[in-house]
């Protein structure tokens, strides 16, 4: 029983912990935030810091993990409540969308991290690389269950129009970027879709 109850509290201050770390490295950067910061807002003690995360990096790896299943679950509800691939996509975009105009907004996490940890061997760029080649080929997939000859192109398209309003949500009206953004799957929805043979 004492042993579940320890593992309990673990649980917890891990969870603080990359709570924590999650709202400040969005809010303020990685490389800005130092450990005791962390420690401090979240209450616990530099040991069980420690014995959650044998550094830094460790901490920065846990956070891009947590952003990146929170993303791959908004996806996977997309998919999920969607009657087709026009759908799916659409659906996608519109999660998007919502994130942007959210409280609180500041562009991509993962873009964010990458421009903090250019060296392409770090592990955090890795994590960075990875996400993004999966949200690709996610993209990817869909769009070739509309028009296969060219998916990969518009799949391209779709993810550079994503990161170009998360650059521009955080600075100029979300209400306005969003638009243009969905304007712009719609675009790619329709363009890819009449191609589609009867």
């Amino acid at each position: 029983m004492a042993s579940s109850e320890t593992g309990t509290r673990l649980s917890e201050a891990r969870l603080r912990l990359l709570t924590t770390a999650s709202r400040i490295f969005y809010a303020e950067g990685i490389h800005s935030v130092g450990v005791d910061r962390i420690i401090a807002e979240a209450k616990i003690t530099r040991a069980t810091f420690y014995r959650h995360f044998p550094g830094k990096e460790d901490l920065v790896l846990a956070y891009l993990h947590v952003a990146d299943r929170t993303i791959r679950s908004q996806v996977e509800t997309a998919l999920t409540t969607s009657a087709s691939a026009h759908e799916a996509v659409r659906a996608v975009a519109v999660s998007i969308a919502e994130g942007i105009r959210s409280p609180g907004f500041r562009g991509c996490a993962f873009l964010n991290a990458v421009a903090e940890y250019p060296d392409p061997a770090h592990p955090v760029h890795r994590a960075v690389l990875a996400h993004r080649q999966w949200f690709l080929d996610t993209i990817n997939t869909l769009m070739a269950s509309i028009e296969e000859t060219r998916a990969e192109p518009a799949a391209q398209h779709f993810v550079m129009l994503r990161d170009g309003a998360m650059a521009a949500g955080c600075l100029f009206d979300p209400k306005s970027v969003c638009a243009t953004f969905l304007r712009g799957v719609e675009g790619l929805v329709q363009i890819h879709g009449s191609r589609q043979p009867s």
